[in-house]
């Protein structure tokens, strides 16, 4: 680490080191997934700051290519996870099986031992499956037959889902969902970016001549650069009071949890990182609420009779609860 401050808030250093990388994964992805900054930014803002990302969206829209691109662009432990209905928690989270020789049980980990675990259509397994997740994505280790197995750092779960109407598909449970700092859609692209598509597409997958441009390690001093970005009281009185609003509202039948704003702080230092900057501001928290927080809340009736999404209610949110003056 050397040449990045170690104690007290993010230095020049931290900031370079955290620019250095993102340009590269940015430079990586966008040649794979085209016409797409904004979710490429995105995606690299929840690595950064330690989170874990759902992308939800209809078949065929590179869901599983945006997953698959970040992995390969890291010079690091990548498992692959298909879920379906037949999949079994001992699948996610290993097994003990006995062996005979030494007369004893031995530990098969499971796919989740890696530092990116792509899991593509998540919400095609079964809610038992699904919840073999919850201990890893939030603590960062696996309990099986009452033995504590740590997981390696860094770590980030990339799950894909399609719309609940689709066929075949659970419904995530919220505290599943809690887990994830931040979902976002891909769309459909522009005519443009399709065009290019083809062409670049065409003859062989561009992932094939993807190579890693950083390492598990330098993601690592990454994450802990973008923990030391200041924010300030005034910052985060400013999300405790998106939160509270959001607990209050009669459009929500379920608010933001404490999990909720502790993330979305996490992912707006990515952001103040990503933007070149030390400290923290409310542009970043408002950035980051809708992508933070409209997977996580429950519209009220009235607001699905008027057919207003989350998202929608997360804006209003956002204008209704005053930013601070001094949020330095």
């Amino acid at each position: 680490m050397t040449g990045v401050q170690q104690n007290g808030d993010a230095g020049p250093a931290d900031l370079d080191l955290v620019r250095q990388v993102s340009d590269r994964l940015a430079g990586a992805m966008t040649s794979v997934i085209e016409g797409k900054p904004d979710v490429v930014r995105t995606t690299i803002t929840v690595l950064f700051a330690g989170g874990h990302l759902l992308i939800e969206d209809v078949p065929g829209v590179g869901k599983t290519m945006l997953a698959k691109a970040l992995a390969r662009s890291i010079d690091a432990t990548v498992r692959r996870i298909q879920f379906t209905p037949d999949l079994l928690p001992s699948d996610v989270t290993g097994v003990s099986i006995f062996n005979q020789d030494q007369r004893r049980f031995e530990f098969r980990p499971g796919a989740i031992f890696a530092n990116v675990v792509v899991g593509d259509e998540i919400n095609r397994a079964s809610p038992k499956t699904q919840s073999a997740l919850l201990e890893s994505m939030e603590e960062r280790q696996v309990t099986v037959d009452g033995t504590t197995y740590e997981l390696q750092s860094p770590f980030i779960v990339m799950a894909t889902q399609n719309p609940i109407e689709m066929e075949g598909t659970y419904p995530l449970p919220e505290a599943q969902r809690d887990r994830f700092m931040a979902r976002i859609s891909m769309g459909y692209p522009s005519a443009a970016a399709e065009l290019a598509m083809l062409e670049s597409h065409g003859a062989h997958s561009p992932l094939d001549d993807l190579t890693a441009v950083t390492d598990a390690a330098t993601i690592s001093r990454v994450v802990e650069a973008v923990s030391r970005v200041h924010a300030s009281a005034a910052v985060r009185q400013y999300i405790v009071d998106l939160a509270t609003r959001s607990r209050t509202t009669t459009a929500l039948r379920l608010g933001a949890s404490p999990r909720a704003a502790l993330q979305l702080l996490r992912a707006a230092r990515a952001h103040a990182a990503l933007e070149g900057r030390d400290h923290v501001l409310p542009d970043d928290v408002q950035q980051l609420a809708a992508p933070v927080l409209a997977h996580r809340i429950m519209p009220s009736s009235e607001t699905q009779l008027a057919r207003r999404t989350t998202t929608e209610v997360v804006h209003d949110l956002l204008r209704q609860v005053p930013v601070p003056a001094q949020a330095r």
